[in-house]
């Protein structure tokens, strides 16, 4: 994969990792919308990895391939944020439940049943899970920001630059730990379905098996999980990231 004066060969990485690309679309797709496009991935991915080659350094003290499945990743899931991709009628709902659940936690003390979490959105219980059910695959890009495979936080990409904004660095330090403080106040149902989907890296409908519900259940656990998080990490009224300037 080098060349005589010891640089890595672009054109045979490109070769060798292509495959590699269309795997990790293929991935993500199978917890995407059907609106996303395979093709799309792997352009957007595609130039992840020369991002990756034209950043990668042997004596970064990491493997090429390693690096370059973040650098993929990435940038597809900026590919899909650029196209704003997800409705605004279902970005106005997911946002008006995440405001309902920091609400409701901050006077309770505690995370928010179902139940009352419809009562205060003023619908019925099936209605509430039937807009659960409709975030099925547009919730990945909000988790997959803090969350890549093996359970190292996807953010760490970040940190491989050499002109990384140290503010910037803080800042991901500070939300990888809200985030796990986070995860750990799910309730365990929500909890258990997380660590199965992402950690063990299982499908809904194998999650599904293991904890004897349907696929759609977990889809809508799912959902609501993800709802939590956000508005533990972000708050109804903006990033709590803010707070990490105070850590410095």
């Amino acid at each position: 994969m080098y060349n005589a004066a010891g640089q890595l060969n672009k054109d045979q990485l490109v070769e060798r990792f292509a495959p590699l690309v269309k795997r990790i679309a293929c991935h993500l797709m199978a917890r995407l919308p059907a609106s996303v496009l395979v093709e799309d991935l792997v352009q957007n991915g595609m130039l992840g990895l020369l991002d990756a080659i034209g950043r990668f350094q042997a004596g970064m003290g990491a493997q090429f391939e390693a690096y370059a499945v973040q650098r993929v990743r990435g940038a597809m899931l900026d590919g899909l944020r650029d196209n704003d991709w997800l409705p605004r009628s279902l970005r106005r709902n997911y946002r008006r439940i995440e405001v309902t659940i920091a609400r409701l936690e901050q006077e309770n003390g505690r995370a928010p049943t179902e139940r009352e979490l419809a009562d205060a959105l003023e619908m019925p219980l099936a209605d509430y899970q039937k807009m659960l059910q409709e975030a099925r695959g547009h919730q990945l890009i909000y988790l997959e920001d803090m969350i890549s495979e093996g359970g190292e936080e996807y953010l760490e990409h970040h940190l491989a630059d050499a002109d990384a904004d140290p503010s910037t660095i803080l800042e991901n330090e500070y939300l990888r730990r809200e985030l796990a403080q986070a995860i750990e106040g799910l309730p365990e149902r929500e909890k258990l379905m997380m660590a199965l989907y992402y950690e063990q890296d299982l499908n809904l409908r194998e999650v599904g098996e293991v904890m004897e519900v349907s696929e759609s259940r977990v889809c809508q656990l799912h959902s609501q999980a993800v709802m939590r998080l956000r508005a533990r990490l972000f708050g109804a009224g903006g990033r709590k990231l803010g707070k990490a300037a105070s850590h410095g």
